[in-house]
This record gives structure tokens, C-alpha cells and sequence, in this order.
């Protein structure tokens, strides 16, 4: 099960099993090839390919206007493709009608009928298709017990909580069984604590149940959190896709890194580069940095080094040890969260290098204060290397 960056490489009833994208042999169960649409000189999304494999929780992560959503209606039917083609499980369902497609689509405001009973929200899908009233009975119950709604069953929409009203939907977009759920911001109408407990639900129904799930998202920590992969989309174009690890770990290109979580930034001159094996100058200190870097790159040639807030280690003593990254400075901001605390340090070379510390011991008073000079150091293989 994903527990944060993590990637969830097996679960439960016959959801993503391993990691298939990466098996030349298997076959992918959506596949979007060259999608395209304009709305008239504007183009929202620009000639995107994907696979997504059976079972996957794949979630498209984005800012506002970046595509992500109408990629998702052109996904259930209610956008027409200016150009390419969507196929599920092998059928080319880009000409069908939303509702014959095998797909459903949970709407981030929920769009619960406020007249209609739990039961009856629930149940609304089913008896439109004119189903045996005690199949519907029946799927409703399992379905109530599935989300934790049954002793719910009679009250109105307005007599639940947010995250309950989630739910509802939630069921009703699953009753009918189909081969793929999509979520359009699917948690952004809760608050943070209940978010966060309800993304694990969502994952816990998703393995149970084995049905593929496109999550369409702008947070990037509920993306890391749901998904087996995810795809960063900008100005209608898809930036990097891969497992969450390695979207973080291994951004391909600035926006990427910067988007993606916090980091520090310095700008630097390639020394060397042999067999990915990279050596990096930073301006203004001459500090260098030798990491992983698997393109090659001219020695002389400008680059980017990122490091994560996370990885650097502050403390009012030089560290011990090899192959590490050092540097001087001083406390110029702080902020204490509880479980972290994140420190703003003027480097001696001018640079402001966040630090995100954990707190692991129980005290009243902060170890570090304003004013305070202090060590940076974090291990140079944390380091990456960019240049676009």
C-alpha cells in the first residue's frame, strides 16, 4: 500500500500488479494516442500520448488551465477530441457517447441530488437502466457497506458531513461497475485532516475493488500519496511521468523539481562528465558537487543542481564523514510545525538554502534560534543535476 512517496508495486484484487509499464510485453488498458483539442486558436491539450495499465491508480497532476481536466472529459465523453484517439481495453471508444462508454466520473463539487435519500443517490444509476428491483436492493447494500454508509442510508444529503457526502458519490460512481472511475479533484472540498484520512480510503476501496482510477489533481502531496504513477502536465503537454519516487527523486527538468515539493536551487558550470559520473561548480563558492547525471554534458557547459530541503542536515557543529556537500551560514528565518521545523539560512556566499528538519526530540525551547551560525551539509549523491 502507498504510504506517502512511496510507489505501490502490488495490490489486491486484480489491481496494478508489479510495475507493467515497464514490460515491453503487456499490453496497456487505456491508451491515448495523439490527443488534441483546440478550443478555437487556443490548444488545451497538445498531441498526448499515455498508457495506462489495468488496475493502476494513475493520477494527472497539474496547475490551474494546464489540460489536465479537459483531458479527463475527453476521457468520459463530454469533450470531442480535435485530433487522436482513446482506447479501453482494446476498443476505440473516442466516438461513443458518455454514456455507453465503460467509464464513470466522480465531479469534484459531488453533485449528490440534495432531494434523494443516500440510498436513493446511490441507487439512481441502476434503476435508470431499469434493473430487478432486488438486484438494486441488493448492490446498494454492498455497496453502502463498502464506504461505511449504512446505518446513513435514509438521511439527506444535507445531513452529512463532507467527507460522507464524498462518499455517496464515491458509491454512486462505482455501483455500476465500471472499468474505469475517473476523479476530477475528488478531495479538494475537504479539509486537511480529513483529506488525508480519506485518500487512504480511497486507496483501500481501489484495491479492493480492482477498477483502474484517473485522479485529476493540483496537489502534488495527494498525488504522491494515491498513486502507482503520475503523469505532470503543463500548458497542455505532459512534462514527466513516472512513480512518485521517481517524479521527486528524479525531476527531469526545473519546472518539474520546483513544482513538485520544495527545493534549493544554484546555478553551476559542468567540470566533468564520464560514465554518468558528474562533477559540478557551483557559482560564486567554487564549491563542487560530484553526483549521478545519466546524459552526458559538456565540461564548461551551465547547469541547474537541486537539493531537497529534507536531505540537507543543519547543525552548529561540522559534520563527520566523505562525499558530502558543506557549507556556512546563518539562521535568517525559522518556522516550527510540531513534527518539523524549516529553517531559512543565508549561506556565506549570499545564497538563502531551506532546510526541513524533523524534530525528533521533545523539548519546549527550539534548538536552533534566529542569528544562530550554523553547518550545511547533505550527502552530494542528493544532489541532481539539470539543464532545462
Amino acid at each position: 500500500m502507498n504510504t506517502g512517496s512511496g510507489d505501490r508495486t502490488g495490490v489486491a484484487g486484480g489491481a496494478c500488479s508489479g510495475t507493467p509499464w515497464r514490460d515491453p510485453k503487456q499490453q496497456p488498458f487505456i491508451e491515448v494516442r495523439s490527443l488534441t483539442k483546440r478550443f478555437g486558436d487556443f490548444t488545451a491539450v497538445n498531441n498526448i500520448d499515455l498508457h495506462i495499465y489495468r488496475g493502476e491508480l494513475f493520477t494527472i497532476l497539474g496547475g490551474s488551465g494546464c489540460g489536465k481536466s479537459t483531458l479527463l472529459r475527453m476521457l468520459a465523453g463530454f469533450e470531442e477530441p480535435s485530433e487522436g484517439r482513446i482506447l479501453i481495453d482494446g476498443l476505440d471508444i473516442t466516438d461513443m457517447p458518455p454514456y455507453e462508454r465503460p467509464v464513470n466520473m466522480m465531479f469534484q463539487s459531488y453533485a449528490v441530488f440534495p432531494h434523494m435519500t443516500v440510498e436513493q443517490n446511490i441507487a439512481y444509476g441502476l434503476k435508470k437502466e431499469k434493473l430487478p428491483r432486488d438486484t438494486v436492493r441488493q448492490r446498494v447494500k454492498e455497496m453502502l457497506e463498502l464506504v461505511q454508509l449504512p446505518e446513513l442510508a435514509r438521511r439527506k444529503p444535507q445531513q452529512l458531513s463532507g467527507g460522507q457526502q464524498q462518499r455517496v458519490a464515491l458509491a454512486r460512481a462505482l455501483i455500476k461497475r465500471p472499468k474505469v472511475l475517473l476523479l476530477d479533484e475528488p478531495l479538494a472540498a475537504l479539509d486537511k485532516k480529513l483529506r488525508e484520512q480519506t485518500q487512504f480510503e480511497l486507496m483501500n476501496l481501489q484495491d479492493q475493488l480492482g477498477i483502474t482510477f484517473v485522479v485529476v489533481t493540483h496537489d502534488q502531496e495527494e498525488a504522491m500519496t494515491l498513486a502507482t504513477r503520475i503523469a505532470v502536465m503543463r500548458a497542455g503537454s505532459f512534462v514527466q511521468i513516472g512513480t512518485p519516487s521517481e517524479v521527486y527523486e528524479f525531476p527531469r527538468n526545473l519546472y518539474v523539481a520546483d513544482f513538485f515539493g520544495s527545493i534549493n536551487i544554484f546555478d553551476a558550470t559542468v567540470i566533468s562528465w564520464e560514465n554518468q559520473d558528474i562533477t559540478v561548480e557551483l557559482d560564486g563558492t567554487g564549491t563542487r558537487i560530484q553526483t549521478r547525471h545519466p546524459k552526458t554534458l559538456a565540461s564548461g557547459s551551465r547547469c541547474q543542481v537541486g537539493i531537497r530541503p529534507e536531505k540537507v542536515l543543519i547543525s552548529k557543529k561540522p559534520p563527520e564523514g566523505a562525499g558530502q556537500t558543506v557549507t556556512r551560514g546563518v539562521v535568517q528565518d525559522l518556522a516550527y510545525y510540531g513534527n518539523r521545523s524549516i529553517y531559512r539560512v543565508r549561506s556565506e556566499a549570499g545564497r538563502v538554502i531551506q532546510v526541513s528538519a524533523q524534530n525528533y526530540q521533545r523539548s519546549a525551547e527550539l534548538l536552533l534560534e534566529w542569528d544562530d551560525e550554523v553547518f550545511l551539509s547533505w550527502d552530494s549523491s542528493c544532489s541532481v543535476v539539470m539543464t532545462e
